[in-house]
């Protein structure tokens, strides 16, 4: 049996075919192949990076230069400055106390969109938009532990204790309603 082949216009493969006799022959369509990389355990040597790729990574790739003397102690006078527009209210003046006013949900959904984004640049490896991203992320988890009422010393006091700990024993401790809330019995 022939194999059956969808063509862009039938009325005229089968005028043609009338007209010869024969059957035509079927065009397909030309383009360029798009691929999926593919991992590099394969051990197949890479496929060579267009000049145009490696000019684009050349101007994303680049470290941002960051002033010297910052560290993570602005975390800290970021959720002061929350925390004071939280109590200030004013939403005409203030993103943070707008965001807030508008209720937990609200303040959940920004994260979540912010987290997106951030794994959505660091997957296509743009170092400068992973960045702003995270910068983004950082900020809408502070209004989230604002709108929640946690200090972040509450944070750094559990990282601390988790310091040193296997990721996986740490897991494995938890206690099992927690596993039980979260709806799955298997470690990631």
């Amino acid at each position: 049996m022939a194999k059956l082949v969808k063509q862009k216009n039938p009325a005229k493969l089968a005028a043609a075919k009338k007209a010869n006799g024969k059957k035509q022959a079927v065009k397909k369509p030309t383009g360029k192949k798009r691929s999926v990389p593919l991992p590099a355990a394969l051990g197949l040597p890479p496929a060579p990076v267009p000049k145009r790729i490696k000019r684009v990574e050349g101007r994303v790739l680049t470290p941002i230069e960051a002033p010297a003397g910052i560290d993570a102690g602005i975390l800290d006078t970021l959720w002061t400055t929350v925390e004071s527009r939280r109590i200030a209210g004013d939403v005409t003046q203030s993103h943070s106390a707008r965001l807030l006013s508008r209720g937990t949900p609200k303040v959940a959904q920004k994260l979540g969109e912010e987290a997106v984004e951030c794994v959505i640049e660091a997957t296509l490896g743009n170092h400068r938009g992973t960045v702003l991203e995270s910068a983004d992320l950082l900020y809408h988890l502070i209004v989230l532990w604002v709108d929640a009422g946690i200090q972040p010393a509450e944070i750094w006091s559990e990282l601390a204790r988790r310091q040193g700990i296997s990721g996986i024993a740490e897991k494995a401790a938890r206690p099992a309603g927690l596993m039980r809330a979260a709806g799955t019995r298997k470690l990631p």
